[in-house]
């Protein structure tokens, strides 16, 4: 019955559009009755988990995989289509970054069975998984390493060291004598030095080691076979720190490596750099990496929402899309941008917004909306709160007011206590009105109008008003028009009546009330977002 209703809502809506107007209740229940749009490629709506404080299922406080696999079902009805999980391979930190074992399940996390059903029910509903793959270090109690410096420290003074003898030698960046920096660390009591960017408990390795990459290639396979959907790179741009060529030429290894083992897999590069830089990346032919310009407190969108002035107006932020998709398309036309707003090494959105949950809500949009695969950290969907050091950012998802209830985690146990300011995920999925919803609604636009995630972005020039930004998204011949009203207290009305006949296909609106169009002139509540097709 429901469904009927649906089609019936939907054969009304375009009705409607053909006599020529749109009544709000219409356009609301209409554009949420559409069916989602289903196409099996790389442009997705990703759910970064990390899995430590997401969901415990055994009752030990520490989350798990098969916490993760209890909370799919919460996780598809967001709209997302994509998981990311953080580092689960063995090792020594609660962030998982320093890695033991390149072929295991951290037992913390539970067993290999558990990602192989974790993978298999993903599968099912149609999600792509990938998997933090670390390459640029290892632990320093990895064996790699742990054989390397026992064989440097067992060598008599005028002895010099050999890859044939001991080849995990040339795995790392080993140098006799002390190199006077503070990211070189000593082999035990010997003459030998380490290289260790971020710390001494991560020895870096040494890509020029074909013998290393072959060790990798068969980290890759062995994932990839037990069913992961591709990786996220971390820390791509200290493969050799301050050389974008030679990281590039890394980077194109690995994509071609993984692309020929698995083809349609995805990979999403961290090159924590500016525009001009991260770029470059992408004539690797990794499919995409991670958009800085946009995100932090210090990013696009932040300053969109808390700043004033010409330079962070509406038409700013319309401009920014523009010029962030040709700087990276002049390396690669068919590059998938990966927007995001936070992740687990920044302070959580709610805290940029200053608690301002129409400005929370506002802030999802312009990331959401954007071009691209775009990413999600769990908690922002409702608000969450976490700042200062790294361990407060992985705070507990916030399942339930009850710290006692089932799924619970504890956190790190650095962590310091973490006071939610808005209502926990259970609260929020009754309320209509909460920010979950909201993600949830933003979620679904995306997914019913493919041109939003694939579409190539050109702005409405001719549409001057400061606090709109006017674009046209064009995918496969379809063009829409997306309007945002970046005011936070003024209705405003805009002409498309040259555009042709428009159909309503959505809207957004932080307060809830409706945007209307009729006669070409489409009106938007303040801090809203109109879809037209």
């Amino acid at each position: 019955m429901r469904n009927k209703l649906c089609r019936g809502l939907a054969l009304l809506l375009a009705l409607l559009t053909l006599l020529g107007g749109l009544t709000s209740c219409g356009a609301e229940q209409g554009w949420r009755a559409r069916e989602v749009a289903v196409i099996d490629d790389n442009y997705r709506t990703w759910y970064e988990i990390f899995v430590y404080s997401f969901c415990d299922s055994d009752g030990d406080r520490v989350g798990d995989l098969q916490g993760v696999i209890s909370k799919l079902d919460y996780i598809q009805d967001l709209g997302f289509n994509g998981i990311w999980l953080m580092p689960i391979m063995p090792a020594g930190s609660y962030h998982k970054y320093d890695v033991k074992d390149y072929l295991d399940i951290d037992p913390e996390y539970g067993a290999m069975a558990d990602f192989e059903q974790l993978a298999a029910e993903c599968e099912k509903r149609g999600i792509k998984l990938i998997i933090d793959l670390v390459l640029n270090h290892t632990s320093s109690e990895h064996p790699w390493f742990t054989a390397a410096c026992d064989y440097l420290e067992s060598l008599g003074e005028q002895e010099e060291p050999s890859a044939q003898e001991c080849p995990y030698y040339e795995y790392y960046h080993f140098v006799k004598g002390d190199p006077k920096s503070s990211t070189w660390y000593q082999v035990g009591s010997s003459d030998y030095y380490y290289e260790g960017v971020f710390w001494s408990g991560m020895p870096d390795v040494n890509f020029e080691s074909q013998a290393l990459r072959k060790e990798f290639e068969a980290v890759m396979d062995f994932w990839l076979e037990k069913g992961a959907g591709g990786f996220r790179l971390d820390a791509v741009k200290e493969f050799y720190t301050g050389a974008v060529d030679k990281n590039v030429e890394v980077l194109s290894w690995v994509n071609d490596y993984v692309k020929a083992a698995k083809p349609g897999a995805y990979l999403v590069g961290e090159a924590w750099e500016g525009l001009l830089t991260y770029a470059q990346y992408y004539a690797s032919g990794i499919d995409s990496f991670f958009d800085f310009e946009f995100a932090g407190p210090t990013g696009i969108v932040s300053k969109t929402l808390t700043y004033s002035g010409e330079e962070h107006s509406a038409q700013a932020y319309a401009k920014a899309l523009c010029r962030v998709q040709n700087a990276i398309r002049e390396y690669r036309a068919d590059a998938i941008d990966a927007p995001f707003f936070v992740n687990h090494d920044m302070a959580r959105a709610a805290g940029y917004m200053s608690y301002d949950e129409r400005k929370v809500k506002m802030a999802a949009a312009l990331n959401i909306l954007m071009s691209g695969s775009a990413f999600v950290y769990y908690g922002e969907e409702i608000g969450m709160t976490g700042s200062g050091k790294d361990e407060n950012k992985r705070a507990p998802m916030f399942w339930s007011a009850d710290p006692s209830a089932k799924g619970m985690t504890a956190g790190p146990a650095d962590m310091e206590p973490q006071e939610n300011r808005f209502p926990s995920a259970e609260e929020q999925g009754k309320d209509k009105d909460s920010i979950y919803s909201f993600y949830k609604d933003t979620v679904l636009l995306r997914n019913q109008n493919p041109e939003i995630a694939r579409g190539t972005v050109a702005r409405l020039e001719e549409i001057e008003d400061p606090d709109i930004a006017a674009i046209s998204k064009t995918y496969e011949g379809q063009v829409i028009y997306l309007l945002y009203n970046l005011s936070e207290t003024e209705e405003k009305q805009v002409d498309l009546g040259g555009y042709g006949e428009l159909e309503l296909a959505g809207y957004l609106s932080v307060d809830g009330g409706a945007v209307t169009a009729e006669d070409g002139k489409v009106t938007l509540p303040a801090y809203s977002v109109a879809v037209l097709r």
